[in-house]
């Protein structure tokens, strides 16, 4: 066992960077990230790293791309607006084949909305939210713990990959401050003889993106078309919580599966069957475990911070097999258990599963 510390989600997130190696972070205060900057801020200084707040998060991601194109491992952290403000970057990035680490603490919106956490990014990570054809690898920790070592993950899919990664967090789990076993340090990374190092003794190397003849262009993309569909294949990351008997299925992530998970030990000790799936990567989303749980559910439930992002994803999967039900809250206010459980409740009576009494979910 490692030692413990007592971290705010956001700060594991940022020792998780630094313990995987990271060389360069770039980025622009916005809240509910600021603790991440803030720690970098610190942090990188004293280990000889670069560090650099930006002007703006255009100037971030642009930096991220040029730190990157030079074979270093570098990321930025930013929350909604300013990752609106990155999608062009990002698309630059997929579309030069460049690997980087670009956390995203979510806040209410549309617009400026709130500072208080949401999860209403989903499609503009999930979907990819810049221009063309490109795929994220998008991954949603529930916890500081997770936060951390998913961080960690991150870098090493990113050099897998040669691809832009996101950790999509919802600002709860940001600023949730929790007990964090630090890890051991993630080994040197890989070499990168494709990056714009000089080419003094060798053929020089060229990172870009435009391709003006058509035909070059097409088989570029469907270059990366075969690299997403491996992405696809090998990078499923999901969590289950009593599925093998679940009649009624909730699927939920980040803070809101926290949420979902009390409801869950609660309703099953009432006598309700019911599961809990928890994606961990929404890219690639687990549709086929959910496919599979349509089999045999009654119902599903989708709760969610957002008007309704991940349920689409959810109705996808499951088609005309079971009926999708959906519990929301918006702009920064939080899913409560006893919300879960009455949406829960209502859900298990359209479709006649039935607990032992009456269902009661408590805080």
């Amino acid at each position: 066992m490692g030692n413990k510390v007592l971290m705010k989600g956001n700060e594991a997130i940022a020792e998780g960077a630094i313990l995987a190696g990271c060389q360069a972070y770039f980025g622009y205060p916005i809240t509910p990230q600021n603790e991440l900057l803030e720690y970098m801020s610190r942090r990188m200084p004293e280990l000889e790293r670069v560090f650099v707040q930006t002007e703006s998060e255009l100037s971030a991601i642009s930096m991220v791309l040029g730190a990157s194109a030079a074979g270093f491992r570098a990321m930025t952290s930013t929350s909604s607006p300013g990752f609106s403000l990155q999608q062009e970057g990002i698309s630059y990035m997929a579309g030069s084949e460049l690997p980087a680490v670009v956390v995203n603490v979510m806040r209410g919106g549309p617009g400026l909305g709130g500072i208080l956490g949401a999860q209403g990014d989903y499609f503009q990570a999930v979907k990819g939210g810049g221009h063309g054809d490109y795929r994220l690898l998008v991954l949603a920790p529930a916890s500081a713990q997770e936060a951390m070592d998913l961080t960690m993950l991150a870098f090493d899919l990113a050099d897998k990959y040669r691809n832009p990664v996101v950790l999509l967090v919802d600002g709860y789990i940001g600023q949730v401050t929790e007990p964090v076993e630090l890890r051991a340090a993630s080994p040197p990374p890989p070499d990168k003889p494709w990056a714009v190092t000089g080419a003094r003794g060798r053929s020089k190397n060229v990172i870009r993106s435009i391709y003006l003849q058509p035909e070059r262009l097409e088989a570029h993309d469907l270059h990366l078309a075969e690299k997403f569909e491996r992405m696809r294949a090998d990078e499923l990351r999901y969590e289950g919580l009593y599925l093998d008997d679940a009649k009624l299925v909730i699927v939920a992530y980040g803070s809101v599966a926290r949420v979902a998970q009390t409801v869950v030990k609660q309703s099953r000790e009432q006598g309700l069957p019911v599961g809990l799936l928890r994606p961990i990567s929404l890219y690639p989303f687990p549709y086929q475990p959910i496919v599979e749980l349509a089999e045999r559910a009654k119902a599903f439930l989708v709760a969610e911070l957002s008007l309704g992002q991940m349920v689409e994803d959810v109705r996808l999967a499951v088609g005309k097999a079971a009926p999708v039900f959906h519990v929301r809250r918006l702009g920064g206010m939080v899913l409560s258990v006893e919300e879960v459980c009455e949406a829960l409740a209502a859900a298990a009576g359209e479709v006649g599963v039935r607990a032992g009494a009456p269902l009661r979910c408590v805080t």
